[in-house]
């Protein structure tokens, strides 16, 4: 029997993922990418591995959002402009931005985050990843009561899905963590996290997916996917190649609605643009836990050489332009809850499109009425984290015809 060939766009972490199970499981694997490797969304994001922690849709996020909507230094920024699409985008989030769906949501996706942490391990053993990989959990660090109920409520949600993240005082944080200032009211322990270099991730997953047989081609962008009937035959390319396939996902992020139009599926996903600064260790906060900032969404991770300073979401269209106002939030953000943050020129500035959904859960599995496509995007904050478990539900679906793990609510045909 020949091996089953699958063609997969998109070399981000969630396709380099998919790549590296489908190859690990026999298939005969090409994966091509408009760019390099792990370059877009997956090649600056804060490496926080997040098991559990809840997606963007939750209540309090809309009153919050919209009293900051306009202010371009505010964790969630839309500059005004004519766009239909994005305000349907905003006005189904709204919909969903409800407690019963939050705990669909949280139902959804807190088992697969225990999946993906075992995942994590086993491949950073198994494969002997070079990536920084640590599993100490992070910390959430409050300045106000406000943002420490906040904290409480997500960490009760996580309770009830099997975490166990534990809430702190301000004398317990500053203890544990001195470079934090004076004025941290509280904060919130999640063991079950951890963090790497999610470049050097990607990568090193690229490696191993090449030594077990799979093909990556760069600076290739798929421009349709090819069919005859009910089933998929591949994917032309921009310098009109066909390579043919048996099966074919669909990885490429934000980008990923207009492949899917031809099959009557638009994929209703918006590229939440995030941002990160790094400062060199000698100009960076003398820190040794990574943290989320708890009321500026900013995540502070101590990394090789460097800490990064990484976070804000803007929704600014299909563009890769960097708002300065955007990277100096970071910094005032980190002044407020950390001592020694220099005035040195940062060693890189970078902003990414994470392809976000308006239900707050990634769109993994097959196409309906279409035999041999299947999608895996729209992982928002959560593509590093769910990387892994991706990957092996896409390899089971692809190989299988079905998966053995519990991805159900994240099917595609929730939106037909």
């Amino acid at each position: 029997m020949s091996e089953h060939r699958v063609v997969i766009a998109g070399g981000g972490v969630i396709g380099v993922c998919c790549a590296y199970f489908l190859s690990r499981a026999g298939a005969s694997v090409t994966l091509v990418d408009r760019d390099e490797i792990g370059r877009a969304a997956s090649y600056g994001n804060a490496g926080t591995i997040a098991a559990g922690h809840p997606p963007l849709n939750k209540p309090s996020r809309i009153h919050q959002s919209l009293k900051l909507l306009l202010d371009p230094k505010s964790p969630l920024y839309i500059p005004v402009r004519w766009d239909p699409a994005l305000a349907k985008w905003l006005w189904t989030f709204r919909k969903f931005s409800t407690a019963e769906h939050l705990s669909v949501s949280m139902g959804a996706l807190a088992p697969l985050g225990h999946v993906t942490l075992a995942l994590f391990d086993a491949l950073v053993e198994d494969e002997g990843l070079d990536c920084t990989y640590e599993r100490g959990g992070y910390y959430e660090i409050c300045r106000s009561e406000a943002g420490l109920e906040g904290g409480r409520r997500d960490a009760a949600m996580m309770k009830d899905h099997g975490y166990n993240p534990r809430v702190l005082s301000g004398a317990e944080l500053q203890e544990i963590e001195p470079a934090l200032l004076d004025g941290v009211v509280g904060g919130i322990h999640f063991p079950e996290a951890a963090t790497c270099d999610p470049h050097r991730f990607v990568t090193e997953m690229a490696d191993r997916a090449v030594a077990y047989g799979a093909r990556i081609q760069t600076g290739r962008a798929v421009v349709e996917i090819e069919s005859s009937g009910r089933s998929v035959g591949g994917v032309r390319l921009a310098d009109g190649e066909m390579l043919e396939a048996d099966s074919v996902v669909l990885a490429t992020g934000a980008y990923s609605h207009g492949l899917t139009e031809k099959f009557g599926l638009r994929l209703p996903v918006q590229g939440g643009k995030g941002y990160h600064r790094d400062l060199s260790s000698a100009d960076a906060p003398s820190m040794s836990i990574p943290c989320v900032l708890a009321e500026t969404s900013v995540f502070c991770t101590p990394l090789e050489g460097f800490t990064r300073l990484a976070g804000t979401l803007e929704f600014s269209g299909l563009n890769h332009e960097i708002r300065q106002g955007r990277l100096e939030q970071l910094t005032d953000a980190a002044r407020q809850y950390l001592n020694g943050v220099g005035d040195a020129p940062p060693r890189s500035e970078w902003c990414g499109l994470r392809p976000c959904t308006p239900d707050g859960m990634p769109y993994v599995g097959p196409v309906p009425g279409q035999d041999g496509l299947f999608i895996a995007t729209g992982h928002a904050m959560l593509g590093l984290t769910l990387g892994p478990v991706t990957g092996q539900i896409i390899s089971e679906q692809v190989l299988d015809g079905r998966t053995t793990l519990p991805a159900g609510a994240l099917g595609v045909e929730r939106l037909v």
